[in-house]
Formats: C-alpha cells, sequence, structure tokens
C-alpha cells in the first residue's frame, strides 16, 4: 500500500522590494553585452564587471574576457573598465597603449570621484569611508596623488585620525556601506570636527539604501533572512548584517538556490528573501521554487519604494557605426 506523502509545511516567503539589480550595475552589464555585439568577441573587462558569478560567467559565455591589469589586455581588442570605478592611471595607460576603452563605472561612483577632487583642489584633507581593497575604494583613492586620501574602516580609525589642519577636513565614503555603520562613523568624525565638509549629497548610492531599508522592512517579521548574492559583493554582505541586526534570527548570503540548507529553515514559519544590487532576478525565482519544493509557500512581496532610475550608455555604443 502506496504511502501518502507527507504535507509539507507551511513558509510565507516575504520578498523584499526593491532587491537586485540597480541601475548601475544593468548599465554595465549592458554596456559589456553591446560591445560584444559591436566588436564582435573577444571583448577583455578589467576586474568583475560586477561581483556577481552568474553575471560574470554568462558574459564569458557571450565571449567577455576578465583581467585583473590593463597589462594582460592586447591593444587591438576592446576593454572594458568594471562598475567600481578605476584609478586615472588605468585610464591614461590605457590612451597611451591607444586602446579601444568603454568605461562602465557607476555614475553615482564617479560622483564621488568628482567631489574627491573638488575637495582637493579646495585644499581639504580627504578621508574616505570605507573598505580596504575594495575596487571602489582603490579607484577612489586612485583618483588622487598618493596618500592624498586617508582610509577610515571604523568609529575606531575615526577617533584615532589626526589630521594636519582640523578645520579644513573633508570626507567622502564608498557607495556600497551600511547606512548605520557609516552614520556612526560619520558622527565620530563631526564630533571631532565639527565645520568637517559633507558630500553635496548622500555618497551611498539610492539602491543600497532602499536595499537596507527593504531588508529591515522584512527581518522584523522573519525567522530567517537569506540574501542571494556573492561573498565579495560589499551591498549583499551589508544586506546580510542589516537583516541580523534588524530582527532575524538567522540571515546567510548565497550563491544561488543550490546554497540554501534546509536546516536553517527548521521551525521556520516565515523567510525573508532579498538580492544584492549585483544579483539576476532569475536567482531569485530560483530559489523560491527550491524552497517551494519542500514547504507549502505563500509570497508575500513586501514592497517599501520603488526605483525608476536609469542611466545612459557611452555614446561610442549608440553613436550609429
Amino acid at each position: 500500500m502506496l504511502q501518502e506523502p507527507r504535507p509539507r509545511p507551511p513558509l510565507t516567503v516575504l520578498l523584499a522590494t526593491p532587491r537586485g539589480f540597480c541601475a548601475g550595475v544593468d548599465r554595465a552589464i549592458q554596456i559589456v553585452e553591446r560591445a560584444i555585439e559591436k566588436y564582435g568577441a573577444p571583448v577583455y573587462v578589467r576586474h568583475e564587471i560586477v561581483h556577481n558569478r552568474h553575471v560574470v560567467e554568462r558574459l564569458k559565455d557571450l565571449g567577455a574576457v576578465f583581467v585583473e591589469e590593463l597589462s594582460e589586455c592586447p591593444t587591438d581588442r576592446p576593454v572594458v573598465f568594471s562598475a567600481h570605478g578605476v584609478p586615472k592611471s588605468v585610464p591614461a595607460e590605457a590612451k597611451g597603449r591607444q586602446m579601444l576603452y568603454l568605461d562602465a563605472t557607476c555614475p553615482l561612483v564617479s560622483k564621488v570621484h568628482v567631489e574627491a577632487q573638488r575637495h582637493y583642489d579646495a585644499g581639504k584633507e580627504i578621508v574616505l569611508i570605507g573598505h580596504a581593497g575594495h575596487p571602489e575604494v582603490v579607484g577612489t583613492m586612485g583618483q588622487l596623488p598618493d596618500g592624498v586620501v586617508k582610509l577610515i574602516e571604523t568609529v575606531e580609525d575615526a577617533r584615532a585620525f589626526n589630521p594636519i589642519d582640523p578645520a579644513n577636513v573633508a570626507f567622502a565614503t564608498q557607495t556600497t556601506l551600511s547606512v548605520d555603520d557609516t552614520a556612526e562613523i560619520v558622527a565620530a568624525l563631526r564630533e571631532r570636527f565639527p565645520d568637517i565638509a559633507a558630500p553635496h549629497k548622500e555618497d551611498i548610492c539610492y539602491a543600497t539604501t532602499n536595499r537596507q531599508e527593504a531588508v529591515k522592512a522584512i527581518s522584523a517579521r522573519a525567522d530567517v533572512l537569506l540574501v542571494l548574492g556573492s561573498a565579495n559583493s560589499s551591498n549583499s554582505v551589508r544586506l546580510v548584517e542589516v537583516g541580523k541586526r534588524s530582527g532575524a534570527k538567522g540571515a546567510y548570503l548565497i550563491d544561488d538556490a543550490h546554497g540554501l540548507d534546509l536546516a536553517w529553515l527548521d521551525g521556520a514559519a516565515s523567510v525573508g528573501v532579498t538580492a544584492g544590487a549585483s544579483a539576476p532576478e532569475l536567482l531569485v525565482q530560483g530559489l523560491i521554487d527550491r524552497l517551494a519544493e519542500a514547504f507549502d509557500v505563500t509570497v508575500e512581496e513586501v514592497d517599501t519604494v520603488r526605483e525608476t532610475v536609469s542611466f545612459k550608455l557611452p555614446r561610442k555604443l549608440t553613436a550609429d557605426a
């Protein structure tokens, strides 16, 4: 006699909105795709175009070749600079080698570069709040001469920083930081340097802020939070941290549905799901499908804000051949 299949336990999936691709990531991926269409394969890309393994592998299949340094690129093929931005020395080298290059730097990262230059031109001593070694930080610090920009990673760093002239300091920030952590660091700087010059507009980008707010909204109700994104994606890692602080009993970063451990959901009635700004939406659907194999899933979309931002592609790709 056949046994009846065991009923699947109910599980509410709280789906964060907004999630996934931001305008800067979407633009960067399009730049690589359009470059391959226009110039043919291979098209070289300096550093991962965005920090997501699935995106990178798909672009490799289309004909992109990913390298870490410009010296690895031949001069007769196009090269794309990643969304994170590059030091000024990189386009200078490309020009010197007479290379065709396309800059996929997110316009909101470029805004930070412009601000850093403005502070430098005004004679300010500049501190950058960010994570050492992250390509965005390397690119921003590389807009100015070596040693000009001081990196601050923690509140302790802010308290230890000793400028030449405390009345002549300015700060900028990486675009993908924790909003709350950064606010604490900025508060520490302002406490010591009341006249510190701030960005005209918040450096942490709209997409990072919106995704963190969406995670806060679902984590207060979720037993477990699942964040889709790669481990080297700063904004994705921050979403896990925000989820833990905001009430989720467990929060995990996974590349895709294959990274899900169902043991994490033992006894859970609700799970929050989101995706970092460089994670494609198909990964979200794949995760929901995986959850539906083990649970009787009800999906509730938790909508915090609608994003309408878009960025133009470089003229080299949109002009007639």
